[in-house]
């Protein structure tokens, strides 16, 4: 069967949900609300787009300029594409029509960042003083203000609703508004502080490299490649979702986007292969809500981490693979165990690709394996290595597109494939640089709107505030601090894309954990992970919800459900919290790290085997306690918690596992 056979296959049963994919995506990912521009228009945008794409990277590469300089022109340039981008409100928009007040908005927004740009060497000289010139007041206002409706449009109102609750808590505060608006738009505490900043120097250029993976056919590769390799297996469309999903996370940084682009194909397989609605899309969306969390990339989060730490990016990387694996192994164990305990079969053969056809398309993973490279060699940096990763990115692009794939009949004679003729066309990269800059416009918002509460909570002192009454709350006892910590973190992080969460969190909760004794490292990861996991907790579980439009199931049922696969989400972050030698730091041995792993997973398999209420048979409530509770011991590092776990796993084990022989015999006779 030829690759263009097995794709029809494959696509089969995401036929029917196809056509809702765009409406999905408008309603839960702002992002895809966009202008309709044809003909010249539409040639002029996407020419300036690419252009900008390309400006990035020989800025974060090449330019020396000085820093206000280079990060104004930058927010400048975002806002006057990001209001070419995106409408006043959602709904279907007239071709080549923009109304003459988001003509204003733009030019006069967009302008204040160019003024600053020009007039940077006064503002540095005036210092201070600058808050007296009513001019710059009424500049700094006017951006600020269009950075902020522009983030209504692209990313939405609940980081509105926390930068406007903080805003109005720095004037009760008694921060007068000319030091309001210096602070936010004139230093670098505010907009162009470490969150824009990150997007100059690494975010944009690595969310471009996505861009070109997209087009080189990666996701579409990872898809079949999971579709081979556990395909065939019980429960065979589920466990191609988790595995096809934390191969896409290591370069995407959406998880709606996640969850709807393979979600379109898989949760129809899902369904049709026998698991419910709620089920199918949920294990969708918390495995491509998993993506956020899944290095090199983490949705970007692995660049402003190494910022914020000053922990190299390879190491932050590193640290990030166990919990990655913990949480993927949860989500893939559920989703067997339910599988068996429905007598679901997998994918049958014949519907499957072939290894071969993909061990042709093996070189697809180049500019993955280049970006791994160069980053962990240290020899480049991070910006000057995704540039490289880029060029191989087009080269990979390039073979792909001109050779014809190759299939082999039965008796082994070569024949071509139908489908479309190789191309010499270099349009693709053009295209691949557009998508990259519109790509970034809602992160680098998202971003700058992260700045702005920095500078609120800088500015009003607000951190030690929180860490005050945490502190309080808890009574200095770590594991409660935690608990509302967490709690923090999920409300904060609600509807928020990946980078701005983070910003917000490493802001916000990250030093309260640090103040009582957490390793810097583990508070943050700890902070890192509950702001992710909104996206499938309710009320505002937005990948959840994703999933469902397409499941057509209870959205609520469908984020309870995403909760409860992701498990290892709620359980890790407080064990390398507790404990950070889950994330290898302070590790003697390398006995030690092989120990964490093994007895880790074992934990992971013990906890979610409770969870789902099924071994080789139902399990009884008494059962599920007693291996969630061997589950726990074995998640926390410590030789005494692991064999004390491992015993009771075993002993489980062989309890339930003879238990279901014996009732097999007795039916058999």
């Amino acid at each position: 069967m030829s690759k263009n056979q097995n794709e029809e296959h494959l696509h089969d049963d995401s036929v029917g949900t196809m056509a809702d994919v765009e409406a999905v995506m408008k309603k839960y990912d702002r992002e895809s609300n966009v202008r309709i521009w044809e003909g010249w228009q539409k040639k002029v945008i996407h020419y300036v787009m690419a252009a900008f794409a390309i400006y990035c990277i020989i800025d974060a590469v090449f330019l020396t300029t000085l820093q206000e300089i280079r990060y104004s022109v930058f927010m400048g340039v975002i806002i006057f594409l990001g209001f070419l981008t995106f409408p006043v409100r959602k709904g279907v928009e007239r071709v080549n029509h923009m109304p003459w007040y988001d003509i204003i908005i733009m030019l006069v927004g967009s302008g204040a960042y160019f003024y600053y740009a020009v007039n940077a060497m006064d503002v540095i000289r005036l210092s201070a003083r600058i808050m007296a010139d009513p001019v710059y007041m009424v500049v700094g206002a006017i951006g600020i203000l269009a950075l902020v409706e522009l983030c209504r449009r692209c990313v939405g109102l609940p980081i509105l609703c926390v930068a406007g609750a903080l805003i109005i808590y720095t004037f009760v505060s008694g921060i007068s508004l000319p030091q309001l608006i210096r602070t936010l738009f004139y230093t670098a505490n505010g907009i162009f502080s470490t969150p824009v900043g990150v997007c100059v120097k690494y975010i944009v250029i690595f969310i471009i490299f996505g861009a070109f993976l997209e087009r080189t056919g990666v996701a579409d590769f990872f898809i079949r490649f999971a579709n081979a390799a556990v395909g065939r297996f019980t429960g065979g469309p589920a466990k191609v979702a988790v595995v096809a999903s934390a191969l896409e996370g290591m370069a995407s940084g959406s998880s709606v986007a996640n969850t709807v682009g393979s979600g379109s194909i898989t949760i129809p397989m899902m369904k049709k292969m026998g698991y419910r609605p709620e089920f199918a899309a949920a294990v969708e969306a918390a495995a491509s809500t998993g993506g956020q969390i899944m290095p090199p990339i983490m949705g970007a989060a692995a660049f402003l981490m190494a910022e914020f730490t000053g922990i190299p990016y390879g190491q932050i990387a590193l640290m990030a693979i166990l919990p990655a694996i913990l949480y993927f192994t949860g989500i893939f164990i559920a989703v067997h165990l339910e599988a068996k305990k429905m007598g679901l079969s997998g994918i049958p053969k014949d519907q499957l690709p072939k290894p071969k056809d993909l061990l042709k398309e093996l070189y697809l993973l180049l500019p993955l394996i280049a970006l791994i490279y160069l980053v962990g060699s240290n020899t480049y940096t991070m910006a000057y290595s995704a540039t490289l990763s880029i060029i191989v990115a087009m080269v990979v692009g390039v073979i792909h597109k001109i050779i014809p794939h190759i299939a082999f009949t039965k008796d082994g004679e070569e024949e071509e494939e139908s489908g479309d003729k190789p191309s010499l066309s270099f349009r693709w990269i053009l295209d691949a640089f557009e998508n990259g800059t519109r790509s970034s416009i809602t992160v680098v918002v998202a971003c700058g709107i992260a700045g702005i509460i920095s500078g609120c909570i800088t500015v009003t002192g607000l951190a030690s505030i929180l860490l005050g009454a945490i502190v309080a709350l808890s009574h200095g006892i770590v594991i409660v601090a935690l608990v509302l910590t967490m709690l923090c973190c999920i409300v904060l992080g609600m509807g928020v894309p990946t980078t701005a969460n983070y910003c917000i969190m490493a802001g916000v909760c990250a030093p309260i954990l640090i103040a009582l004794n957490v390793e810097p490292v583990a508070a943050h990861f700890f902070v890192f992970y509950f702001g992710i996991v909104a996206d499938i907790t309710p009320p505002v579980a937005l990948a959840a919800y994703a999933g469902s439009a397409i499941a057509k199931s209870d959205p609520m049922k469908t984020g309870l459900v995403a909760t409860k696969l992701a498990i290892a989400a709620f359980v890790v972050p407080y064990v390398f919290a507790m404990s950070p030698a889950m994330l290898f730091v302070n590790v003697e041995s390398v006995f030690e790290i092989i120990q964490i792993c093994i007895t880790a997973l074992l934990g992971i398999f013990g906890i979610a085997a409770a969870l789902n209420g099924f071994l080789a048979r139902p399990l009884n409530i008494f059962v599920r306690i007693i291996l969630a509770a061997a589950g726990l011991c074995m998640v926390i590092p410590g030789t005494l918690t692991d064999l004390a776990g491992l015993v009771v796993l075993v002993l489980v084990l062989t309890y339930e596992y003879g238990i279901k022989k014996k009732e097999s015999m007795k039916a058999a006779s």
